[in-house]
């Protein structure tokens, strides 16, 4: 059946309306040309009446009579005058245009002396680079024309580059690393050194656009955030390379800030996340505030390395099951931790075989936090004992599947002492702090697009998950609320966020033992009746037709469950 065309007012509706309001539009400049000299006189007006009234209120009450006075002898003087009035009306007029007259200072058309002076030397400084001796127009010579090859600068207040379109011959090497860096180089060095630059490379059309960056927000604190289970804010990066925002609070005010957000679990990519920095840089205050958003689902491991104290607002909290500062605590904490994630992986093989859903011990996630590993390599090979960082291969390699996730945190100095299983199943990476472009890159397996300062706030460096780009990073400040040196706003806003204390049933009846770290939580099992770690580790190893756990190893746990 043909279809019957629409009404000529419904297919030519949006055309009228269109010439329409383009009419409107041309009658309102018309209107507002014609009328502008009656609406700068009419400004003026304003202008000078409140200057009279201003006046009036600054005079002194004992001196308002003499002015009436005097006012209106000059309005009888100019009244009585031939053609007074009229000349009095013609001076009004022209205060009141003066008056009104639009007094926003005109943009300048270009950039002025010293502005050219920087493009100048800009220039200068590319011509060994874009030209040749055989280039019969080269667009690059020393003393040429700058305005050629930057055509639309922009400047900040202080004079400095913030944007410049840059073109550049056809022959350069702009596909190349190596060239497109010592562009960059010269660049960030000529503009302004202290910020950071964008460098956007348009092969087909030959041009570069380097713009400057605004410095990501130091002062967001540690808070609830907006996500779901298995997301991690690692931090907060620029708006344009992430398509989401987190509602934040930052005192009274809220706002919206684009996030670096860490998905986890059995659908991850990158289940696994290595940290890394120079000392000093906020890889402790990463972990922090990946272990209290770590607490809302799930239960927390931490081994440090450092010994330095870190995370002792973490010791007997909810959902904590140890903070382990020695040798022997890393050692029992992590063959525990192999132990857990061999049981669940069996419970779990065992419920998928007979088409059950996997069982709720195994669905709880576990996190296990390590600061500083290698700092236990050389204790262990002094004293003949395993490296800890050995213990981590099996949930590195296996923790995915049963809701097990690993963050390593280390130093650029130690980065050769890492295991293979760190470097190989760490997928999600972070730098922080100060870093040249080869570490970077040997880090994140992929340069930044922006080009790295030496001078960076705690918290501040870069982040790469899996084969994604690289983002710029600001963690979140969550300091240790035990140091002397942190406010008191962020201290307790930490303070908040930690889980309440929890004191094992057992701590009562044996006797102290003198143990770095304790933990605190039971393991879960197969069986309600199991209760202590060594049980669990029992029933474990029968259950997974394993070897038996050697005696030094129950032992270590069986202190560990105990209490300090």
């Amino acid at each position: 059946m043909a279809r019957r065309p629409l009404p000529s007012i419904l297919s030519t509706g949006s055309a009228q309306i269109a010439r329409s309001r383009e009419l409107a539009r041309t009658a309102a400049d018309s209107a507002t040309d014609v009328l502008h000299p009656l609406i700068t006189i009419t400004r003026g007006l304003r202008r000078l009446a409140s200057a009279g009234r201003r006046r009036w209120a600054e005079t002194p009450k004992d001196r308002r009579g003499p002015l009436l006075f005097l006012v209106a002898s000059l309005i009888l003087v100019v009244a009585l005058v031939p053609y007074g009035p009229l000349l009095a009306v013609v001076t009004l007029m022209a205060a009141a245009a003066w008056q009104g007259r639009d007094r926003t200072p005109p943009v300048p058309d270009g950039p002025d002396e010293s502005q050219i002076q920087r493009l100048q030397v800009l220039y200068e400084a590319l011509v060994p680079y874009f030209s040749t001796a055989d280039d019969p127009a080269p667009l690059y010579a020393h003393g040429g024309d700058w305005e050629t090859v930057f055509p639309t600068p922009e400047f900040d207040d202080s004079g400095r580059v913030a944007r410049l379109v840059i073109r550049y011959p056809a022959f350069f090497p702009d596909g190349e690393a190596a060239p497109r860096a010592r562009i960059e180089q010269l660049l960030a060095a000529k503009s302004g050194r202290g910020r950071e630059y964008l460098f956007v490379w348009d092969e087909e059309g030959n041009e570069l656009t380097l713009s400057v960056l605004t410095p990501l927000p130091t002062d967001i604190a540690a808070q609830r955030f907006v996500t779901a289970p298995g997301e991690t804010v690692l931090g907060f990066t620029d708006p344009s390379r992430v398509p989401r925002t987190l509602p934040l609070t930052h005192g009274e005010d809220r706002r919206d800030v684009p996030p670096v957000v860490w998905r986890t679990g059995i659908r991850s990519t990158e289940p696994h996340l290595l940290a890394v920095g120079q000392p000093g840089s906020g890889t402790s205050t990463l972990l922090r505030s990946i272990a209290l958003q770590a607490l809302q689902h799930g239960d927390v491991l931490v081994i440090e390395g450092g010994g330095t104290g870190e995370y002792a607002c973490l010791t007997g909290r909810d959902g904590v099951l140890g903070v382990e500062v020695g040798l022997a605590g890393a050692l029992a904490a992590l063959e525990w931790a192999v132990h857990e994630t061999e049981r669940r992986l069996v419970a779990a093989n065992r419920a998928r075989q007979a088409g059950d859903p996997p069982p709720e011990d195994t669905k709880q996630p576990l996190w296990i936090l390590v600061d500083r590993p290698t700092a236990f390599t050389h204790l262990a090979d002094t004293d003949g004992h395993k490296d800890p960082q050995s213990l981590l291969q099996v949930p590195l390699r296996h923790g995915r599947a049963v809701g097990v996730t690993v963050v390593v945190a280390e130093q650029f100095d130690a980065l050769d002492s890492l295991s293979d299983a760190v470097r190989q199943h760490t997928r999600a990476r972070v730098t922080l702090g100060p870093a040249s472009k080869q570490q970077l890159e040997a880090v994140l397996g992929a340069p930044p697009h922006t080009t790295p300062v030496d001078h960076t706030p705690p918290g501040r460096g870069y982040a790469r998950l899996g084969s994604g780009p690289v983002h710029r990073l600001q963690v979140p400040a969550t300091p240790d609320p035990y140091d002397d040196a942190t406010s008191d706003a962020q201290r307790q806003a930490v303070l908040d966020l930690l889980p309440p204390r929890s004191t094992p049933a057992d701590t009562e009846t044996l006797p102290p033992v003198p143990v770095e770290v304790v933990l605190t939580k039971p393991v879960h099992t197969d069986t309600d009746t199991v209760t202590d770690t060594h049980a669990h580790t029992d029933a474990e190893t029968t259950n997974a037709g394993a070897d038996a756990v050697p005696a030094d190893a129950v032992g270590a746990e069986q202190v560990s469950s105990a209490g300090g």
